[in-house]
């Protein structure tokens, strides 16, 4: 897992993240990424076009910072290509793809 981030501006930064987003991979970033993503009050852009997996850790590490980052006034956006496929999505061989999962009907 990698981690490299951009200071767009005073108050934009983005982080990319590559890799697979498993125990290994979030134990391996996770407090690089709280002081990139969470420390400071700002606009966050978190960047998972190159994460090839993103494991329910994972997805507790992304929520705990924008939680984190809104209780500061700042926000956190995440940018997430086709390629991320999480366990959630592939429960059964079928990879969700419906607008609104809450209403989908094809489960």
């Amino acid at each position: 897992m990698s981690i490299e981030f951009e200071d767009l501006n005073d108050g934009l930064r983005r982080i990319k993240l590559s890799g697979r987003l498993d125990i290994a991979g979030t134990e391996s970033i996770s407090i690089k990424f709280t002081n990139l993503a969470s420390a400071v009050a700002r606009r966050v852009v978190v960047d998972l076009t190159a994460v090839s997996f993103l494991a329910s850790i994972g997805i507790r590490e992304l929520i705990t910072n924008a939680k984190a980052q809104q209780q500061r006034g700042g926000r956190v956006v995440l940018f997430v290509g086709d390629n991320v496929l999480s366990r959630g999505q592939d429960t059964g061989g079928h990879r969700h793809r419906c607008a609104d999962p809450h209403v989908c009907q094809c489960r």
